[in-house]
């Protein structure tokens, strides 16, 4: 089974935080995870024309800024933005990227 792990909070730096919102696919990706709710990692509802693969590495991406994690299911995987942890170290920064 693939591992996904994710930084510590206490290791997120906002420079690389802001460098994986940089992206225009990963900013969408982000904003239609701002709800809180785990999203399945498939290209159907996000809202992206993109490869498998080129979707793959923006989740990378981000798990990699600290940004979300990866829940596992059996063969369900999950993305989730790490809202309340991202809040509590950067208050206001989400809600400023989603518009809130």
């Amino acid at each position: 089974m693939p591992d996904y792990p994710s930084p510590d909070m206490a290791d997120v730096d906002l420079v690389e935080v802001m460098k994986a919102l940089a992206d225009p696919i990963r900013l969408h990706i982000v904003r239609v995870l701002a709800d809180g709710e785990p999203k399945a990692k498939s290209l159907e509802g996000w809202g992206v024309d993109v490869t498998k693969s080129t979707m793959a590495h923006h989740f990378r991406i981000l798990r990699e800024a600290g940004l979300t994690h990866t829940l596992i299911d059996g063969r369900r995987h999950e993305i989730q933005l790490r809202r309340a942890e991202l809040d509590a170290k950067f208050p206001g920064l989400i809600a400023a990227i989603v518009g809130e």
